[in-house]
């Protein structure tokens, strides 16, 4: 499975906004932590995933979510029933 661009820009915006950082800051592999995020601001970048994309992110995969890549990783791995509310495209 895959997200497209736009999906990727959505993740990478919602992200922006909850640690107060410009978006280009933002890199594939830019570790949240380094823009000054805390694992308050990770719980919260979950569950605004959740609500936007309508899929589940078991907490036990919270740990994986430190950079977009990482994010972007983890909603592929999501079940594809849940993955198909999103607009992600089996490959």
């Amino acid at each position: 499975m895959t997200l497209d661009e736009a999906q990727v820009a959505k993740i990478r915006t919602l992200i922006a906004e909850i640690i107060e950082v410009e978006e280009d800051q933002i890199g594939p592999e830019t570790r949240f932590e380094d823009l000054g995020a805390d694992s308050l601001r990770a719980i919260e970048i979950m569950a605004q995933l959740e609500k936007t994309f309508g899929v589940s992110i078991h907490q036990d995969r919270l740990a994986e979510m430190t950079t977009l890549q990482g994010v972007c990783t983890v909603m592929q791995g999501s079940p594809p029933e849940e993955v198909k509310a999103c607009g992600v495209t089996a490959s």
